[in-house]
């Protein structure tokens, strides 16, 4: 019966099911392996210290003996195996990777079919064990994205563990902190470890040579730019602060005097950057205080703030990337389904020049990753609680679930949320948080008095206008979630409470006065009156919002065997109640329960529709993320399959 409730659904809309594809084969074909050449290297490992070798191939490979198991760094063409005998090790327990070029990872093949595990740098994963997919897609022609991953390897290598930035990597009683130095490539890491008596950090290309780098064009990323030269600057002061004593790099003699090295390399990195940039970089941007208790860092990817108690205790509003240069090349360089890297900023400083013992909580001005995309690792890291707004919670606890612009591809909890109006305290500061939506429904206003100041944290909603016009700037994106009157209702927010003072999300904090909020408001209702005059009668918050109707969640992750519990939700801006039809348009293969899912939704409300996705053990997926659809009436009309979700296989 429910199989002729949805044939008879998808008749009556006409081309609504796609016919399943013919002629696919659930077969698999064992691939061959690309043939491999004799070159290999000459000469023998260095003994550098008791437990420490070097062997110089395509790359440095470095080994790290404890007893007759050791550890490689990197591993070039795979030859340093033929030697390991001579220096009494019978067993590789791991090869670790500080980056993905071929001639750090080209034998990896060799230490497979060894059933060697490898683990490669987490931002980089995607390049080793799904390098046949990268090659699949690169661009070539109209090539302006010039960064070198084309020296990515050439066959999919099998990955065993991710190094994640941060952690600590442990094997026998060796302890391997993993850093991010982004520079030479974009997931570069350093390995720092104990290694008989001294500290020493196995760098990849971060650098050469005192002063020196491999090479130049593996730091170009995008035409004509500089930006491996700010990145690594920035990450050769990371490396700086822990005080390294053996610099171990992958092309290069091992450098003793660690702290020289890295000083040198770094002046003549700055002093080359200027040249071609005519910009200081990144490491040389500085916090400034608006105010004794108030901190602002604006040339962040985003601005964030610090407000600083009397206890030492500091609250962020917001905590995104180092610079836009570290945000944008991260989210270019990030895989579909992966979260973008983020690299620790600022927070050193603001203990060193402002005081700063913790921090303590973390707010978001609004859900946009650039905004945000330091909270997971303050939770982890530092201990820090997330406040925000009610409606924010399950954007952050499950990113999956909508298709919303600028989404952080990782989830974190939220500690505690605040509803529109609600008043509270922190140390000795009192606020009140308000809903702010038109830059996204996701938003917040948060009012606050600090040093006299009355001041608005308004994320991205408000800035200075260059027309000069009187008037505030603003901006819309559709897919952020916007009705017609979410503007106004920001406006309005700020002309009740009267700040003094603005902290926007970009650029410094700004005085305000109700003259340019009250023409503000005026331009809005001048918006507002251009939607309603654009879009049809009575559809005009349909025609603003992409997802009235949607899957939830959008993401999903499944396997053939799995069973899939999903939402169809409907937004009804109508002032009547309207009936939805819906039928999920999948694989024929996978069983859909209902099979038409019929709900009435309330006149100006929200409503949903649970259904169940069953896949079977036997399907073969025809590749790693697929598209379903729902097919769709509202009112008796049929709209068609109006809305998506993506379905990732694991």
């Amino acid at each position: 019966m429910a199989d002729s409730t949805r044939r008879s659904f998808l008749k009556s809309a006409p081309l609504a099911a796609a016919a399943p594809a013919q002629g696919t084969s659930a077969a698999k074909t064992t691939k061959k392996p690309y043939r491999r050449t004799s070159f290999a290297p000459t000469g023998a490992p260095q003994r550098l210290s008791d437990h420490l070798y070097r062997f110089e191939d395509t790359c440095q490979v470095y080994v790290i003996k404890d007893g007759s198991r050791c550890v490689l760094i990197d591993f070039g063409s795979g030859k340093i195996l033929d030697h390991l005998k001579g220096l009494g090790i019978t067993q590789v327990d791991w090869i670790l990777h500080t980056h993905h070029h071929r001639d750090q990872c080209q034998g990896d093949l060799i230490a497979a079919e060894r059933k060697i595990p490898i683990a490669v740098p987490a931002y980089e994963h995607h390049l080793f064990e799904d390098a046949e997919n990268f090659w699949r897609n690169r661009r070539v022609f109209h090539l302006y994205y010039v960064r070198n991953d084309f020296n990515t390897i050439t066959e999919n290598i099998p990955v065993a563990r991710t190094l994640a930035d941060y952690s600590t990597f442990r094997w026998q009683k060796t302890e391997f902190f993993i850093l991010p130095t982004p520079g030479h490539t974009l997931g570069s890491i350093t390995l720092l470890a104990d290694i008989d008596g001294k500290k020493a950090a196995f760098t990849g290309d971060l650098i050469y040579a005192p002063g020196k780098i491999a090479n130049l064009y593996d730091t170009q990323i995008n035409y004509g730019g500089s930006e491996g030269i700010d990145m690594g600057i920035y990450s050769l002061a990371r490396l700086q602060e822990l005080k390294p004593e053996l610099l171990c790099p992958s092309h290069g003699d091992v450098m003793a005097d660690a702290g020289t090295a890295i000083r040198e390399t770094i002046t003549r990195l700055t002093n080359y950057y200027r040249f071609q940039t005519g910009l200081d970089p990144v490491e040389e941007n500085a916090p400034y205080a608006v105010s004794p208790h108030l901190i602002c860092h604006y040339q962040t990817t985003s601005s964030f703030y610090c407000i600083l108690s009397n206890s030492g205790k500091a609250m962020f509003i917001d905590y995104g990337s180092a610079s836009g240069l570290h945000f944008g090349n991260f989210e270019r360089a990030t895989p579909a389904t992966d979260r973008m890297r983020f690299v620790e900023h600022s927070i050193d400083r603001l203990k060193r020049d402002y005081g700063v013992k913790s921090v303590d909580v973390a707010m978001p001005s609004h859900m946009h990753d650039d905004h945000m995309n330091g909270f997971p690792h303050l939770v982890r890291h530092h201990g820090t609680k997330v406040w925000c707004y009610e409606n924010m919670v399950d954007i952050f606890q499950n990113p999956r679930g909508q298709n919303l612009g600028c989404t952080l591809g990782e989830a974190f909890q939220v500690n505690r949320s605040f509803k529109h109006g609600e008043k509270f305290r922190w140390e000795e500061f009192e606020f009140e948080m308000t809903h702010s939506p038109g830059h996204t429904e996701y938003q917040m206003a948060l009012f606050v008095t600090i040093d006299g100041n009355k001041v608005a944290f308004t994320g991205d909603a408000f800035f200075p206008n260059p027309r000069n016009d009187g008037t505030l700037r603003h901006n819309l994106i559709f897919r952020n979630h916007v009705e017609n009157d979410s503007h106004l209702k920001s406006i309005r927010n700020l002309i009740e409470h009267e700040p003094t003072l603005i902290a926007p999300g970009h650029g410094k904090a700004y005085p305000v006065d109700r003259q340019i909020m009250v023409a503000t408001e005026q331009k809005f209702r001048t918006q507002q009156q251009y939607f309603f005059d654009l879009l049809p009668e009575g559809e005009t918050d349909f025609g603003l919002d992409p997802s009235w109707v949607k899957i939830y969640p959008y993401q999903m992750l499944l396997s053939p065997g799995s069973v899939q519990k999903a939402e169809v939700r409907v937004q009804n801006y109508r002032p009547e109640p309207m009936k939805m039809e819906v039928a999920l348009v999948a694989p024929a293969e996978w069983r859909i329960e209902p099979d038409v899912l019929t709900f009435e939704v309330p006149a100006k409300s929200t409503g949903s529709r649970a259904f169940t996705m069953t896949i079977p053990k036997s399907w073969v997926p025809p590749g790693p993320r697929i598209a379903i659809a729902a097919d769709v009436r509202a009112r008796g009309r049929y709209l068609g399959q109006i809305t998506e979700a993506v379905v990732d296989i694991v």
